[in-house]
């Protein structure tokens, strides 16, 4: 069965062109400018800027670490990739 082709205008109109969305955006691209300036990331090192209490906003040194992309990206699920919490089906 094919599948439907991604729509990346309705996307877009949808989620990422959002005031909140932007702002989310900009904070993001704020804090990995200040961990490149500190030294704690380089420009394509292949890391992400985890926020620790997941809100994008908040930019203070004490809430930011530099982590793999594998590990920042993989909020919620186990590492066969179900969701963390939820049982195994029994044959």
């Amino acid at each position: 069965m094919a599948k439907k082709p991604r729509n990346y205008k309705k996307e877009y109109k949808k989620f990422q062109s959002s005031t909140k969305s932007k702002k989310d955006r900009a904070s993001r691209n704020k804090a990995r400018a200040q961990a490149i300036k500190s030294g704690r990331a380089k420009k394509g090192d292949g890391k992400d800027i985890a926020h620790l209490d997941n809100n994008p906003r908040n930019n203070r040194k004490g809430n930011t670490k530099t982590q793999s992309k594998t590990k920042n990206r993989g909020h919620g699920l186990t590492a066969p990739g179900r969701k963390k919490g939820s049982k195994r089906k029994k044959k």
